[in-house]
């Protein structure tokens, strides 16, 4: 007999545990080989099966761990389809792009001693060491040092003025970067002679499932598409006339300019937004939601918005942007705010309003693979799009944009594609950093999307001048929110602004995945003067009053 997958609609998962009960209960059944539920939030199951096994015997098994089970639309009892041709083909798997993702795949694949190509059309090493992650993180770095060099947390004054050599900050960014792209790409492809071989040029499926490379048509056991995504470019009237820089131009500027106005109000507008306010440009925020970072918790966008402003970043919401005009060498944009006309005016204005997927021109449409009303390709529990054999990871897919997201979903893609495993991505308690400083991290529900989800939630809100570190540090800006479940006790979601927010957020991280309740984490031990102490006073929070705490948070 052929292996058999069912694929499973899962109902009443409604925390983190549910997920590994329901997989207990599927794999305790006779004939099931695997079974793997990829989070609570997904609400599916997929089981493979060593022998025939009737949905209602599965059903049943899911119903006696008190949930329930219905057959996926399409995919019942449907064999697990491959795209491995029946013949001989060029390698085992072909990956078109080079970032975290696609790096990811072939490693896998040759590491398991199979043969892989991985297509690059640009340069090698995609979007997080070249003009993301890397360049930018080093840059508010930098701007963080500027910022402090002079200033003196214990008087809170600032003491003496230090000049920036903007181009030297460029350079060493540059010069990180290509180290990096070198050391953890290039070098690392090079490392698997064997079994990686690098192929130079644009990349598109053909009808057949097969790969075109300029002249060459190249054939595989599985295609893994990682092509990235690339910056939003809006539709303001007047743009297409008016020259303005995105996060990948505005990093390459040669001079500092002497203002500019920032067209977005989330993580890529707010950390460079920041870094070059600390570079001395007069900085103007525009966004249009009603806040800042609107899919966070509104304390911690309040709190934000007015350290910014206590910065002298002008930040302003709720805009409406109307045009892009360009006079005397000065960029005007016009915009609408609670029915007022503006304009604001600057030297250069930076669009910082998401990413759009690098999906045209790869032969999709021809291949039959599906993609979102914004061009980002749907991909399934195992990273596998509607057509078999072909997957997609990273940010060209409607996955969570992160490196360390799109880098997991490259390996497991693999594993797939190549017959491996079944294995999907597991994105419970998925920890997001924004590195403006103080920083915002976050791991799990927020408190509307909690109680949107049918939870009775409490919620404890801790501000850091309680977490001892932070008052040692003089620094003591920022708050804890955590987020539980009343009936069960699990935390359900974390959030923090602080200074390292980032370095705090794994702890919750960690919690949220693996169905630690308050009372476990009340009654864990955490390292005094650290801020991640703070998760454990807020914690205490919950039912305490955290001025009446000792030290220690007892």
């Amino acid at each position: 007999m052929s292996k058999q997958t069912f694929a499973l609609e899962i109902e009443g998962m409604t925390c983190a545990s549910c997920a590994p009960h329901v997989e207990k209960a599927l794999a305790a059944v006779p004939g099931v080989e695997k079974a793997t539920v990829p989070g609570w939030q997904s609400g599916k199951a997929t089981v493979e099966l060593a022998e025939s096994i009737e949905m209602e015997t599965l059903a049943r098994a899911v119903a006696d761990a008190g949930y329930r089970a219905n057959p996926a639309p399409n995919h019942e009892a449907a064999p697990r389809q491959s795209a491995a041709p029946t013949g001989p083909t060029d390698y085992d798997l072909i990956v078109i792009g080079t970032g975290a993702g696609g790096m990811a795949a072939a490693i896998k694949a040759a590491e398991a001693g199979f043969q892989a190509a991985i297509i690059e059309a640009g340069t090698i090493g995609g979007t997080c060491v070249n003009i993301g992650c890397v360049p930018s993180k080093a840059l508010i770095r930098a701007a963080e040092h500027y910022h402090r060099a002079g200033f003196s947390p214990f008087v809170g004054v600032q003491t003496q003025a230090v000049d920036l050599d903007w181009q030297t900050v460029r350079a060493q960014k540059d010069a990180l970067v290509s180290e990096l792209r070198q050391g953890k790409y290039v070098d690392v492809l090079a490392a698997y002679p064997d079994h990686i071989t690098l192929i130079k040029g644009w990349a598109s499926l053909t009808p057949e499932g097969k790969v075109q490379v300029g002249d060459r048509t190249l054939s595989a056991r599985g295609v893994i598409l990682a092509t990235g995504a690339r910056p939003t470019i809006l539709p303001i009237p007047g743009s297409d006339e008016v020259e303005t820089l995105d996060s990948t131009s505005v990093m390459a500027l040669d001079t500092l300019p002497a203002s500019m106005i920032v067209l977005g109000g989330r993580a890529i507008a707010l950390e460079l937004g920041q870094a070059f306010a600390r570079f001395g440009v007069k900085i103007t925020i525009l966004q249009r939601s009603g806040r800042l970072i609107p899919d966070h918790e509104p304390e911690i966008a309040e709190a934000l918005a007015g350290y910014l402003r206590d910065e002298g970043v002008d930040v302003r919401t709720g805009v409406k942007l109307l045009e892009i005009r360009e006079r005397e060498g000065e960029k005007i944009v016009f915009a609408e705010i609670k029915g007022e006309r503006h304009e604001f005016r600057a030297e250069q204005v930076l669009m910082a309003a998401g990413r759009t997927p690098n999906s045209d021109n790869l032969g999709l449409e021809e291949a039959g693979v599906l993609r979102d009303r914004r061009g980002f390709i749907d991909v399934d529990e195992h990273l596998q799009t509607n057509v078999p054999g072909v997957y997609a990871v990273g940010d060209v897919t409607t996955l969570p944009k992160f490196v360390y997201t799109a880098a997991a979903a490259g390996g497991i893609a693999a594993e797939n594609a190549l017959g491996l495993s079944v294995r999907s991505l597991d994105l419970r308690g998925l920890p997001a950093v924004i590195f403006s400083d103080p920083s915002v991290a976050s791991a799990g529900l927020s408190e509307r999307e909690a109680m949107r989800q049918g939870y009775a939630v409490q919620t404890s809100v801790l501000p850091m001048d309680y977490v001892p570190r932070a008052l040692a540090a003089r620094d003591t800006r920022g708050l804890i929110k955590l987020v539980a479940d009343v009936a069960t006790d699990r935390l359900l979601g974390a959030h923090i602004l602080a200074p390292e927010a980032g370095e705090m957020i794994q702890t919750a991280s960690l919690a949220i995945r693996f169905g630690l309740t308050v009372s476990d984490l009340r009654e864990s031990l955490f390292p005094y003067l650290t801020n991640v102490e703070g998760i454990k006073l807020a914690v205490l929070a919950f039912d305490k009053d955290p001025a009446m705490l000792s030290c220690c948070a007892v």
